[in-house]
Formats: C-alpha cells, structure tokens, sequence
C-alpha cells in the first residue's frame, strides 16, 4: 500500500513551477485516493535516514498539517478523520515516528517530536496511546544524547498539546523529574539541557501539584534559576522564559526566591545578551501584571475574599527596581523609532517602568523625578531622550494631585523641545509624552486643568507645526492632538478648540496628502485624529464639519478613479477607502444627531450612498468593512428615506452576511441589519425573508466565528420590532433555535472568565431576541402566538438567576423581558410569573441595586406584572 514518494516531495519543492505543479497534484491525489497509505508512506519516509533531508522535512510537515488546522471546523474534521483510521495503520505510523526520534538528522527528529505531539493531542483525551509517556521515559537517562535531546523536545510538545486534565499525576512526576534532571548542570550536553528548559516551559501548567510541595518546588526553582547563569545564551534566555510563566502561573509561591530573582534579573538585566535581558525584564513586566489584577480586582483590602494575596514584590523592590530599569532607558537603538516593530532593551524597560507605575502609584515618582532633572538637558541625545521617556512612562498610576504641579512645570520646557530639539528621537518621545499628558492629566474628570486660555495657543501652534516633521514625530504629534481633543468631550456650548477647529483640519487633510504619509502609520493617525477632532466638536463648528463633506466626498470619488491596479495598490487603496469611509461615517453620526444639521446634510445623501455602492462594486469578492459601518450610520440618520438605497445595497448586505470567513464583517453586517430595521420599521418587510434565511443559516453554522451568534440573536429582535406580527412566519425557525441556545447559556458551572464572558453576551443576544419579539407583537390580535413559548422564557430566566453569574447587562435585559412578557401577554403570563421559582425574587433583587438602569427597568417590570396579575 506504500508508494515511493521520495522524488515526488522533491520535485513538490523544485524551483520550476511545471514540475511543482505537477507533484503537488500528484500528492493530492495520492492522499485523496488512499489515505492510510499516503500517511504511512510519508511517515516512512520521515523514519528512514537514508532519504534527503528535505523529503523527510516535506513529509513530516504534510504528516502535521493532516493533523493540525487553523479554523476551528476544519480542526474537527482531521481529528475526526484520524480517529476513524485503521488502528493497525496508525499503530505503524507511530512506530516510524517514535523510530525517527533517534535519527542522526536534527531536522528529522524535530519534526518527529511535534507529529507525536499533535497524534498525542488527539489521542490521549479519548484514552488512546497510554503506553506514550511511558515509552518515552523509560530509558531516557541510558539514551545517547541526541535521542534524549528529541525524547524531551517531544515531552515539551506533548504538554503544550495537551490539557493537563489529560495527564494523570503519575505521569506529570515522571515528566518533570526527567526535564528537571535533563536542565541540571551535570547534565554535559548543552542541546539536551537547551531542549529539557524548553520542555519545563510547556509543562509548568501540568505543576500544580508539585508546585505545592515544598520540596519539589525549591527543587524546580533551583534548577531553573542555576539555568539562568549557563555559558549558553539560548539556555539562559529559555530559563529567563521558564521564570516569566512562573511568575503569573504561581505568582503566590515566590516570596521565598524573590530576592535570589532580583539578583539574577538586575545581573541579566546589566550584562547580558539583548534576548536574555529582554526576559529578566520581562520578568518584573509580568508581576506587575499580576498585582495590578490583584489590586484592581479586590480594591487592596484583603478581608478574605481574595484567593490570592498580594505580596506587593514590587512595592518592596522599589528602591532597587526603578534604578535598574532607569538605567536601560539609555540603551536606546539609533533607528527604533522608524521600525514599526522594534522592540529593544530601553522600550521593555520603560514598558515596564509604566507598569511599575500603574503597580505602586504615587510611590514611583520621586524615585524618577531626581533622573528626569538630572538628564532632561544633557548634551547627548541620549539622556535627554531617556529622561522624556521616563517622565512619559509614570504620568499614568500616580494621583493628578501629584502629577499636576510636575507638569505644569514640564509642559513649556516640552513644547519647546518638541520645536527645538535637533535630535529626532527627542522629538518622537516628547509628542509622546504630550499625548499622554493630555490622556491621563487633562479633561472633565481633573480638577486642575493643566490646559488653560493662556497656553491653549501655544500648544495647538507647536502640535500643528510638529505635523510638519518627519513621519514619525508627527505621528505622535497628531496622537498628542487626538488626546487634546478628546478631553474637550464633555465642554459645551463653548471648546477652547473652537477657534483653531478650521486650522486643525486643515492641517490633518496636509498630512493625509504628505508624500510620506504612508510611513509610521502617519496617514492612519491623521484621520483618527480627524474623526476624534470632529467627534469631540461644538454645534458652533458644524458649519465648518458641513464643508468637510464635500472635501471627503471627493477624496473618496478620488480613490474609486484608479485605473488597472497590482495586488499592492488595490490593497492600498482598499486601505485609503477604510480610513475615508471612517470618517464619513464620524461625519454623519455627528450631523445627524441633531434636526437642523440633519436637514442640510441630507442635501449630500444620496451621491454618498453612491459613492459607498462603488466602493462595494470594486471588490469582487468581500465587503468593505467601513463602507458597511458608514452605511449603517447613514441608514439610522436618514430613517424611513434609507428605503429608496435597498433595492441596490440589499445584494451587498446579503454578500456581507454570507462572509463567513472575515467574521468581523458578518458581525459589522449583522449590526447593520439592525441599524435599517430601525430605520425602516415595516419598510424593511420586503427584504425580511431574505435577510432572515441568512441569519438562520449563520446560526446552524459550525464555520461562523461564536462572537457573531449574539448579535445575530438580537437582530431578530430588531426584525420583530420592525415588522410586528408579521414576524409570525418566521417564529417556528427562530424559537427553537433561541430555546436551544438559550438552555445551552443557562448552566455555566466552573467556566472560566473568557467563557463566562462570552455566555453572557450568547444571553443578552438571547434576551434582546426575545425582548423584541414580545414587543413586536404588542397590542396585535396575533399575541397568543408567543403563550406557548412563555414557559420557556421563564424557565430560562429562572436558570440563569440560580446560576448568579448575570452580569449587570445582562441582568437590565433580563428583568426587561420579565416586564415584557406581562406587558404584552397580559394575564396569560401573569398566572406563570406568579408560579415561577425565582420571579418574585428576581425582580427585588433588581429593585433594590445600585445600577439605576437595572432599577429603573425593574421598576417598569414591576407596574407591568401587577397590571397582568390584576386583569
């Protein structure tokens, strides 16, 4: 059954297209006709060491890829599919591969070792292959050195596969003793001890259990700390690494090693190679994670509800740690700050000052403030860069009480170095700085105001100058503005940014057109800013967002001219249109919000849905993801008139909800659905079958991303509010399968946070539906069409307050349908509400919250369940 596939992955991989071509259809082939013997014969090929290295490497990664897959559906369907071989077939296929672990050729063995991994991932959950682990271990302190090498490389792939629900204690032991002992100095091979750190980093989740056991654990941290001083650079990054996942795995475990930690790290940190100080950085970054969690979840008091602790590592650290880590700021690279992603010594360090900052709050600044004075005017670029970037990295953690008085020192000494400084990296970082001034220290919510009459001028002036330099400065420069702008959010009638308002556009539409304002991601900040300057504006500059319209309109019709385009322009160009689209979108949801604005806006309405149809006619074959959020955003200012733009959009909104594959767009559409159905009301009735047979399509679709299921839930709400009882038809479709849902979200016991996220909004979505529908139907002789789902609804209201994990969203929706029910089914549902298990005390729990939402709504609910019952 075995075919000779050696020149045929050969030749797969040659350099002339023809021949490539024609073996990998010949492989294709083979795997479609015969699967079993196609995965058995690259597996031998995989095994045996008198092929070519790149045969073997070829067949190995096929063997993973018929293993392993991305989407999740797809995944599915090859687990599915292996477990339905042959077991004889699959019991050789191992044979080869745990044959293959011993071969002289690095590349064969490693290969090997994540095929084993990725069968073991399949086959231990269903019980099968428990002779694995044991097999691997058994003689692994006799083996020659690179099979031992492999054995634990494929330990380490093995756990990373894997849950450790899978893997009893036993094993775990045996797993742990033989890494721990394979990275212990007296083990002479560097590879061996390279590949046992690297495993023990993929098995300290399986170490809960010896963790907690004193012994074991001084023993692990030992072995991994003694690691870190290796002369092998990749030894001592992957044991820095081991230390990282230890720190936020079992951060309640350090307090005895924290100290010996602090040496090793502020030793690495100091003297070592770039990857291995990044680490030892990396670890600190990594603890203040943990008990900036700590401290936000439980507020600092530990009365007893906490499960962990905090240590306050870094508190105690302080006055050794933040030296350190001033220190590293001056370690700057000489371009940093062109290269989109660079990320080097001084960056993780002023990373991680940020943190520390966020960590202990107003303790961190006089630790800085003495650098910060001492460098801000050195000769060398470097100090005075080091020095901004410090000051930029606390300004968020500490109270504005203390802030305050320190930046009104530093903002004039900032503007003029931003326009006077002959260093570029000094420029970059202080329009930094100024944007986080402006985020953390300026806006409604400050006391003081550090931005006033007297240097409001001042600062726009030297912000719209900054546009003017290199691309990155004024990338920041233009995120210095958004964030000024921003504050403004809250003043009205007046902004201080009034007078300057047709000054700051025109300048941001100079920069859009900069030759190099593809650079830095300029061009993208430009118009957020744009959109954020508009969004945050006064009625007195509507006028001026009026003559925007026909400025962007143009520039869109502009990008929709292009002639015959290469891949690299269209994307590009499909680019441009996102960030034109974007802000079109800002401008109407800016000038529909109020009559006047909204009457002389309309004048432009149809030319932009024009321009939003073109934008979708040039793709062949996906939805253009802004256009479609404009359109809503137009759909809800327009209202009823949105009908006359269906007939030509109704085939673009259809492409969006068949786009499984770019799920965000199928949910962007989903929203969009909403916005017309809100728009239209009973006008949307035409399109209604249509659109609801793609969204019940969606739903029993196991290809669709879950994050659309919610909103596509609560668009039947939308629709039902839309057409009333004309919903009729569509009930038998849409309850059940909100019934389903609704029993699979109710029970969520020991979920963790990601889930229990997710399952409240599956409920919200489910609630929102139902909500709808009720409403829907109000007051139409159809009602009693919903008296046969009434149980159910109560029941699944019921469950989910037993669970008590409602968030406050949900529990305002929840107590909403409640009142809905009562509302419109009257004393048909009054007899079920009184019967109910939890109703009565539900709806007290809700009156008596905090949320005034959640009361309000519970308030409503209660005047409508005492109507019905009275009837």
């Amino acid at each position: 059954m075995a075919m000779e596939v050696t020149q045929v992955l050969l030749n797969a991989q040659s350099i002339d297209g023809n021949v490539r071509k024609h073996a990998e259809e010949s492989l294709k082939q083979f795997q479609e006709q015969n699967l079993p013997g196609f995965l058995f014969s690259l597996s031998g090929e995989l095994a045996n060491d008198e092929k070519p290295v790149d045969s073997r490497k070829l067949a190995g990664l096929i063997l993973k890829n018929a293993l392993d897959a991305k989407e999740q559906h797809r995944k599915l369907e090859l687990v599915q599919r292996w477990l339905s071989l042959d077991n004889n077939v699959k019991g050789q296929i191992k044979a080869f591969l745990l044959k293959t672990l011993a071969s002289p050729v690095l590349d064969a063995r490693s290969t090997a070792s994540q095929v084993i991994a990725k069968i073991a991932g399949i086959e231990l959950p269903q019980r099968q292959w428990p002779e694995l682990i044991g097999s691997l271990l058994s003689n692994i302190h006799q083996l020659p050195a690179h099979v031992k090498q492999a054995t634990l490389e494929t330990l380490g792939y093995l756990c990373e596969e894997v849950s450790p629900d899978v893997v009893d204690q036993d094993h775990v032991n045996k797993i742990l003793t033989a890494v721990v002992q394979g990275m212990n100095a007296s083990e002479g091979n560097n590879d061996v001890r390279l590949a046992a750190t690297r495993a023990l980093y993929n098995a300290l989740g399986f170490a809960q259990a010896n963790f907690s056991n004193d012994m074991e654990r001084d023993y692990i941290m030992r072995v991994v700390c003694e690691s870190t001083l290796s002369p092998e650079v990749k030894i001592r990054q992957a044991a820095f690494e081991c230390l990282v996942s230890i720190s936020s795995t079992y951060y309640e475990k350090l307090a005895p090693y924290i100290q010996d930690i602090f040496n090793i790290t502020a030793k690495a940190v100091r003297e070592d190679d770039e990857p291995v100080a990044l680490q030892a950085i990396e670890f600190w970054s990594s603890i203040c994670d943990e008990e900036i969690d700590i401290l936000e979840e439980y507020g600092g008091d530990f009365t007893g509800d906490s499960e962990i602790p905090c240590f306050y590592f870094i508190k105690q650290a302080l006055p050794a740690l933040v030296p350190m880590l001033l220190e590293t700021l001056l370690k700057q690279e000489e371009d940093q700050d062109q290269d989109e992603g660079a990320w080097n010594i001084a960056m993780a360090g002023g990373t991680c000052l940020g943190l520390v900052a966020r960590t202990v709050g107003d303790d961190i600044v006089q630790l800085v403030m003495p650098f910060i004075e001492e460098n801000i005017t050195k000769p060398d670029w470097r100090q005075r860069e080091a020095a901004t970037y410090a000051f930029g990295s606390i300004l968020e953690g500490p109270s504005p009480d203390k802030l305050t008085p320190l930046v009104n020192v530093a903002l004039n000494f900032m503007l003029t170095a931003l326009t006077k400084d002959p260093n570029n990296h000094v420029k970059d970082t202080t329009a930094w700085t100024l944007g986080r001034i402006f985020e953390f220290l300026h806006g409604s919510t400050v006391d003081t105001p550090i931005i006033t009459q007297a240097n409001c001028q001042q600062i726009v002036t030297v912000l719209l100058q900054s546009m003017k330099d290199v691309a990155n400065v004024a990338e920041k420069a233009c995120g210095a503005l958004y964030f000024l702008a921003q504050g403004y959010e809250e003043v009205s009638p007046s902004s201080p940014l009034t007078p300057y308002f047709q000054e700051i556009v025109q300048a941001l539409l100079t920069v859009t057109h900069r030759e190099d304002a593809g650079e830095s991601r300029l061009r993208t900040a430009a118009y957020e800013t744009l959109n954020e300057v508009v969004r945050c504006s006064t009625d007195e500059t509507t006028p001026m967002v009026l003559q925007l319209v026909p400025v962007i309109m143009m520039e869109l019709h502009n990008t929709l001219e292009g002639q015959k385009l290469s891949s690299d322009e269209r994307e590009k160009q499909g680019e441009l249109q996102g960030l034109l689209c974007g802000c079109l979108q800002v401008i109407i949801q800016k000038l529909g919000s109020s009559e006047p604005t909204k009457y002389v806006f309309m004048q432009y309405a149809d030319q932009i849905m024009g321009l939003f149809l073109r934008v979708f006619a040039c793709r062949s074959a996906t939805v253009h993801e802004e256009a479609m959020l404009a359109i809503g955003a137009l759909a809800y200012a327009t209202g009823p008139d949105f009908a006359k733009y269906m007939p030509e959009f109704y085939k673009y909104l259809e492409m969006g909800l068949q786009n499984f594959e770019e799920y965000q767009v199928c949910a962007v559409t989903v929203g969009v659905v909403g916005d017309i159905c809100r728009a239209l009301e009973d006008k949307t009735l035409p399109y209604c079958d249509g659109i609801m047979t793609q969204l019940l399509k969606d739903l029993s679709s196991n290809q669709l991303h879950r994050s659309v299921k919610p909103p596509i839930f609560s668009s039947f709400g939308d629709i039902a509010l839309a057409i009333g009882e004309n919903f009729e038809k569509y009930l038998m479709y849409a309850m059940p399968m909100l019934q389903s849902a609704a029993e699979l979200s109710a029970h969520t016991a020991d979920a963790d946070d990601e889930i229990t996220e997710y399952t409240n909004s599956l409920r919200n979505g489910i609630l929102e539906a139902y909500s709808g529908i009720l409403q829907g139907f109000k007051n139409s002789p159809k009602t009693q069409l919903l008296i046969p789902y009434a149980p159910h609804i109560l029941q699944f209201l019921d469950s989910m307050y037993m669970e008590k994990d409602m968030d406050d969203v949900v529990m305002k929706t929840a107590i909403g349908v409640l009142g809905d029910l009562a509302d419109t089914l009257g004393s048909n549902a009054g007899s079920l509400i009184q019967q109910s298990l939890s109703s009565k005390d539900f709806l007290n729990e809700c009156l008596s919250s905090d949320d005034h939402m959640i009361k309000e709504s519970a308030e409503w609910a209660k005047l409508a369940i005492s109507r019905a019952i009275s009837v």
